[in-house]
Parts: structure tokens; sequence; C-alpha cells
């Protein structure tokens, strides 16, 4: 067939070629932008990889999670199951950290994917595309990424939600509708703080046309298999007697209690500080931009939404999720306000201003720079300080950031437990019992250990993994925090208490923590009593 050459002579072919030339044309296209969003995506991964210095370890709640995996039920003390189940998938793959670290890079990763298919949906274009990607990789979530914890699945489901609503807006498909239920379901198996997205978009639907929604038969029948999806965790929380209200009565008391709601105020502006005029310009958007008019609803969700979070004194990562649908809607409209003139100037300019600033910015926020270089170059902790990240939820400054000093010290205290077990008979080691003061030394006994101890403790889930009574207890490792370290104590119910080791690294949030090792017991427990002892 005769190519089409100049569209100005378009009136001499059939209707048959210019619809093959437009295919075509829009085809080329489409595989330049897959190809375009295929290396950001290589990029995304590799460096989530590269962000973290080889001197660190894993982060202490992480091993909770991993350890999750021994334990498969539909929900536990501190997070619902959807975490153990990927927890399980990484333990049949070997449980290596590059295992541990590639689910959190593929959720971030396919939160591109979705601000990248929220921005063609909106009309963007490939500048729009590149420019909102910039803006996901060169943001708070890179770190948030590198931790296996709920919180980069939290996002990506946030963020599924939303383009669910943006769609739903666009083609008035009740399909939606169920995408949205089941996003929301998986959400909520995964991180309960998804609720706070449902509490916030109803109201926002409320406000706007699309309160028509609530006489849509489709909307109660989404709601209902959302809710029937939901239902084992809601059962299992009945059973176990509501532990997630008791774990957010502790993290109330001893976390949120030193959070600053101006300061959480503050840190929401830092998420995405490479991009900020992304944001501005959302704002401006939503309220002067015609073709954004449909989807104020997003916005009044995002003003319901961080009002809860102010109010409850939340910790600013819990609203990370409400932006990367802004990120998508404020590359567009800038798109739109450079299409010609000077202003195309800056489709050069914004992308450079924030790999420019960004770069830096990556470099602060993630343990790029090893334990010693932090504590020895007085530029690097200067900067670091007046960031306000040596801050620690005790509301003290330390000599690392409270996140990066929880991945330190867990390998030293595994290789101590492996020495001791060493030392044992085979005998004594299986009448022996690991138990822990807190859930990060129990998890990471447990990981790193070169045989599973199944390591306990009575903080966390721990409390509910210890042995049943077939378990004789005659010999205790007792792994103690150093405030807590009285091995005298001990004494009455042991022939001998000796210490083994001890955590002497001042960087490490475990610094002081000391193992003793209490032998022969004078009147064996089995693990139901020996719980029962430790609890009173």
């Amino acid at each position: 067939m005769k190519r089409l050459k100049n569209l100005r002579n378009i009136h001499k072919y059939t209707g048959q070629e210019i619809r093959e030339v437009i295919l075509n044309k829009l085809s080329g296209i489409t595989a330049l932008n897959n190809l375009i969003l295929c290396f950001f995506i290589l990029v995304k991964f590799i460096l989530q990889y590269r962000m973290i210095a080889s001197d660190y370890d894993l982060q202490r709640d992480e091993y909770l999670h991993l350890d999750q995996a021994h334990h498969l039920a539909w929900g536990f003390t501190s997070i619902p199951p959807v975490t153990s189940w990927f927890s399980w998938i990484i333990l049949q793959l070997g449980n290596g950290e590059f295992w541990v670290k590639f689910f959190p890079a593929l959720f971030g990763a396919l939160t591109i994917l979705l601000v990248w298919k929220s921005i063609e949906s909106l009309k963007g274009g490939l500048f729009a595309c590149i420019l909102g990607t910039l803006a996901m990789l060169m943001s708070v979530n890179m770190r948030i990424n590198t931790l296996y914890q709920p919180n980069s699945l939290d996002i990506l489901c946030w963020t599924f939600v939303f383009y669910c609503v943006v769609r739903f807006i666009q083609s008035e498909k009740d399909k939606w509708l169920y995408w949205l239920a089941a996003g929301f379901a998986f959400g909520f198996l995964n991180k309960y703080n998804i609720g706070f997205l449902l509490v916030g978009l109803l109201p926002a639907v409320l406000l706007t046309e699309y309160r028509s929604l609530f006489r849509n038969r489709s909307f109660y029948r989404a709601m209902g298999i959302a809710f029937l999806l939901i239902l084992p965790n809601l059962i299992w929380q009945v059973q176990n007697g509501l532990p997630v209200a008791t774990h957010m009565q502790e993290l109330s008391l001893q976390q949120l209690v030193n959070n600053s709601r101006i300061v959480f105020i503050k840190e929401q502006f830092l998420i995405f500080l490479p991009s900020f005029f992304l944001f501005i310009a959302v704002i401006v958007a939503f309220f002067l931009y015609k073709p954004f008019r449909p989807y104020r609803v997003i916005a009044f969700t995002y003003l319901f939404t961080i009002s809860i979070f102010i109010y409850l004194r939340g910790k600013a990562y819990y609203a990370q999720g409400l932006y990367p649908i802004l990120v998508a809607f404020g590359a567009v409209y800038l798109e739109s306000l450079t299409v010609k003139g000077w202003t195309r100037s800056l489709r050069l300019v914004m992308p450079l201003f924030i790999l420019a600033t960004g770069i830096p910015f990556l470099m602060l926020i993630n343990p790029v720079f090893s334990p010693d270089e932090m504590q020895t170059n007085q530029h690097i902790r200067e900067i670091y300080q007046k960031s306000g990240q040596l801050r620690w939820e005790d509301g003290k400054e330390h000599l690392l950031p409270q996140d990066y000093a929880d991945m330190i010290g867990w390998r030293e205290m595994a290789r101590m437990v492996d020495n001791v077990r060493l030392k044992l008979s085979s005998e004594e080691w299986e009448q022996t019992l690991v138990i822990c003061d807190n859930y990060g030394q129990a998890g990471a006994v447990n990981y790193y250990a070169e045989e599973y101890p199944a390591a306990v403790s009575m903080s966390a889930d721990y409390r509910n993994w210890f042995p049943g009574e077939s378990k004789i207890i005659r010999n205790v490792l007792l792994v103690r925090e150093h405030w807590n370290s009285d091995p005298e104590a001990y004494l009455p119910y042991f022939s001998s208490v000796e210490l083994v080791g001890t955590i002497e690294n001042q960087l490490a949030r475990e610094n002081g923590t000391t193992i003793h090792l209490l032998r022969n017991a004078y009147t064996p427990w089995n693990g139901v009593t020996f719980r029962q002892w430790i609890s009173e």
C-alpha cells in the first residue's frame, strides 16, 4: 500500500489508508513510550539495591515480617496477613536479602507504572509521563521501597484505588467500582492504614456530583465483595480480642505522643521536595483547569484524609499513598502549560531541576553512607542534624537516624547465639529457649542464626509464638536491652547465670544489649508454663 507522505494531501487517500497510517503512527509512539517506561523501571530496581551501604543489616521491623512466614494466619498483632504471604514466598526462595529487597522494589515499580498509566488516561503525553516518573523516583518513596514493610504495598494500593476512581469518572463503567473494591480489600489485608482513605473518600463523594453513586447498586455490590474479602481477618481480630486496638493504643502512647502536628505538616512538603512545584500546580489545576473539574473528588479526598492524620498526630509516611495520583495530575497540568513559546524551554528545566535536587535528596534520606562515615565525617553529620533526621521517637538527638541505628548489630547478635549453640550439646540445645526483650532481637536471631532457634519475646507477635507443652525448657538464652539487664534476678531459678556476649556499638540502637546463658533450671518448665512465668 502506498504510504502517506504529506498530510496536506490527505484528501487524496482512502479512509482505510488514513486509518492504517494513524494506527502505525500511534503504534510507534506506544512502543517508544513503553520502552522509556521499562528504562525507568529498570533504573528504579537498580537504585533500590544500590541506595544502601553494605555495612547495614536489615531493619528491625523487617525481621518480624519475615518471621511471620513461619506462623501463617489471617492476622497478626501488628498487621494483617498479606505481608506474611510474601514472606512465605521469600522463605521458599531461600530467604536471602536479594528477595527481601525485591518485593518492596517491585511494589514501588508498580506504583510508578500506575502513575504513568494515570497520566496517559488523563491525556498526558510523553513529557508528562517522564516528569511524573522522575518525581516518583526522586522522592521519599525511594527510602520506603528499600524496606520490607507493608508501607510499599500500602502506597501501591492507595494509588490503585485512586486510579480506579479516575477510570470510573472517565468511563462511568461499574467494573471500576469492583476493581476499586478489590484493591481496597487487598490493601486492607496488607495494612489497616488504607481505611483512612475510605474515611476521606466517602465524604468527598458526597460533596460532588458523584453522590449519585450511593444510588448505584453496583456500588453496594462492590462494597459487599470488599467486605467478604476482608472478613477472614475481621473474624480473626474478634477471635483474638481485637489486638489491633491494643496495638494502636500502644502506638499512640509510646510513639505518636511525641509527634507534633506542625512537624507532620512540614514533613508532607519534604516527601516530594525535589518536585514540589508539581503540587503547587495541582492546587491551581483542580480549581482553575477545566479538564480537571470532574476530578475534584480526589482533591476533597486529600483534604479530608490529611486532616484526619493531622488530628491523630500520625507519622508522615501514613499519608504517603495520597501523593502519587497528585503527581500524575500535576505533571499533566504542567505539560498543558508548556505547549508553545518560551514555556517549552521549561520542559527541559523542570526534569533537570528534579534531577539536580533529587540526587542529593536521595543521598540524604537513604543510608548510602556507612555508619563510620556518618560518625567521622563532620560535614555529613551537620547535614543530617540540620535536617532533623537525628531526632528519634523519644524526642532526643542521637548519633545516627533512628532508622539507620535499627540496621546495625543484628548479625553480631546472631553470631553470639550461634556460639552458644556450638558450645552446648545437641540435647542441651534442644532444651534451650532463646527469649528476647523485643521483636527486633528475636527476629534478627531467627533470620541470621545458622540454625533457626525459634527465638521468642513478649513483644509484638512473638508473645503468641512460644513453644507448646512438648517443649521442655531447662536452659534459657536471655537477650536483654541494656537498661533491663539484671542476671542475678534469675539465680533462684537456675543453677548458673553466665554472660556470653554484649553488643558494643555506640551507633546501634541495640548498643549495650547483653546475652546471658541461664543453665539447669531447678524446676524444668514446658513452653506454656514458662510463658506464664515470664508474663508474671
